[in-house]
């Protein structure tokens, strides 16, 4: 399933998101900025990416998620688990980062600091009552199964 996604550069050094390869779910997204950014340890930045988006869809998201490698080695991950990107947001696409590693993290211009997956949303009508249906695990939660 493919969706119509149309980017827009901000900053003249932007790098237009790609897929690495035919069978990546996500596309790299890169550190835009003038100069490299010292991310201590311990610290979070918001990283800017250089580009909008406009998703041709409402039943669609893109989500940033924290690139496995640089996460692995260096500690360095999503400030917030997961980004999201709403259909109707317009403004520069940011990926927060944080140092959870023992060292500082150097990020240079053109340094791929994330991914972004579409994927499609299903919107909920939520509605307030009393009681719930019985299950198995009932109430159990945060490793109850004995898994």
């Amino acid at each position: 399933m493919n969706i119509d996604v149309k980017i827009k550069k901000l900053r003249h050094n932007a790098v237009i998101p790609q897929y690495a390869t035919s069978g990546s779910a996500g596309v790299d997204v890169c550190y835009a900025g003038d100069s490299d950014i010292i991310l201590k340890r311990g610290e979070r930045v918001l990283v800017p990416c250089g580009f909008s988006i406009a998703i041709s869809s409402p039943n669609v998201v893109a989500l940033m998620y924290a690139r496995s490698g640089i996460s692995l080695k260096h500690g360095v991950t999503m400030a917030n688990g997961v980004g999201v990107i709403d259909s109707d947001y317009r403004g520069e696409v940011k990926c927060p980062m944080i140092n959870l590693g023992d060292e500082d993290y150097i990020i240079k211009p053109g340094d791929r600091v994330g991914q972004l997956v579409f994927t499609p949303i299903f919107r909920a009508t939520l509605t307030e009552c009393d009681t719930l249906d019985e299950t198995e695990r009932g109430g159990g939660g945060f490793g109850s199964t004995g898994r």
